[in-house]
Order: C-alpha cells, then sequence, then structure tokens
C-alpha cells in the first residue's frame, strides 16, 4: 500500500552501496529542512546509506536533511527523491557511527521478525462488513473500510488520512495512525482487543 520506493538505492552512489540491505521499520520521528522547519515523520525502510521517509513536506532534490528518529538517533543527509508521500534522503555518517548504526539496524531487524511471529499469532482477517465509522480528534466523522484487522490493529482504507501518530476513534475501539498510504492508513489500538468482540466493536455490524 506504500508509494514509498521499493529499493532505497540511490543513483549516484557506488555500487557497493546499492549492496547495502535493508530494513523495513516503523519509527516516529522529526526532520529539519533548510528552511529550518521541524516536521513530524516516519520511517519505512532504512540502510546503513539511505533511509525513506513519509513525511507531510518533502523538500528538494539535494537539500540538506537534519533528521532526529526514535531508537537510532540524529541522522544527516540530502534528500536523492521525493514522492507523493515522503522521501528519500542519504545517510552521512562517520565510520564509527555507520558500525553503531549497523549494530542498530540489526536489532531492529530481528525485533521485525518477533513482531511477525506475534501479529501471526493474533490472527489477521477481513471482517464480514467492513464498513465502519471513524472519528478523529477534532469530532470530524467519517465512513471508511476496514480491509483487515487483528487483535492488536487494523488496515483502513479512506479517502481521509489522518496524520501519523494521530489518535482516532475507530467504532468503539481507541486506535494510533502508525502507517499512511495512497489507499489510506494503519493503526494500532490502544489497548489489546477480544478477538471475540473486535468485529462488533470496531465495524458498523
Amino acid at each position: 500500500m506504500s508509494l514509498l520506493p521499493k529499493s532505497l538505492d540511490v543513483p549516484s552512489q557506488a555500487d557497493d552501496r546499492r549492496r547495502s540491505s535493508r530494513v523495513h521499520v516503523n519509527l516516529a520521528g522529526s526532520y529539519m529542512l533548510t528552511s529550518g522547519h521541524e516536521h513530524r515523520c516516519q520511517v519505512q525502510d532504512i540502510s546503513l546509506d539511505a533511509m525513506a521517509l513519509v513525511a507531510p513536506v518533502a523538500g528538494k532534490i539535494g537539500e540538506r536533511v537534519i533528521a532526529y528518529i526514535d531508537e537510532i538517533g540524529r541522522i544527516e543527509g540530502t534528500i536523492v527523491r521525493t514522492y507523493s508521500v515522503g522521501f528519500v534522503m542519504t545517510i552521512a555518517a562517520t565510520p564509527r557511527k555507520r558500525d553503531k548504526l549497523g549494530a542498530q539496524l540489526m536489532w531492529l531487524a530481528n525485533r521485525h521478525e518477533l513482531n511477525l511471529q506475534q501479529q501471526r499469532t493474533h490472527g489477521r482477517f477481513a471482517p464480514r462488513n467492513p464498513l465502519t465509522t471513524m472519528v478523529t480528534s477534532n469530532g470530524i466523522s467519517t465512513t471508511c473500510r476496514i480491509v483487515e484487522m487483528s487483535a492488536s490493529g487494523a488496515a483502513v482504507e479512506s479517502e481521509t488520512k489522518p496524520p501519523i501518530n494521530a489518535l482516532v476513534q475507530l467504532g468503539r475501539i481507541e486506535a494510533r495512525v502508525v502507517r499512511v498510504s495512497s489507499d489510506g492508513f494503519a493503526v494500532q489500538f490502544t489497548c489489546s482487543q477480544d478477538p471475540e468482540l473486535l468485529e462488533a466493536n470496531l465495524t458498523n455490524a
């Protein structure tokens, strides 16, 4: 569902950089462009050489970026690609910092695999009646569609896309937006739900 690139290859870099493996993550953070304005963002993919961000302001190719990413820290680089929902930036780092980043990425990759196993134990499924009502923090109510759900979260198809980290009410369940795509968004429930009552509480069934 993401419009971010399937590869973090940086065309202007050497071939050995293109071989740098990426890690799929879901990390919140903030970034600052040369204008000096700070914006919230979400990192979806990261390697030793580049990272892809979901961001409200993409900046310009070649523009310098300073980012502060949860669990990673400060990262500097330049924008090399822009997309409708964000951009890709290079990662400029000393050999020592790159070694530290490599260790962080290894831990994140292992944690990601663990999270996938946990998600499988919860079990994802599509509701019989996918329609639900979303209420945003400003009280606006919108009808949207649940694509799939589990005890911990759901994928939502919607023309209205709340920002990352926004709290919304889906049916009778409070949730936080963790990912935004061209079709809608994904949420994590603020409390784990009983699978037996999930559909009744989440949808308009």
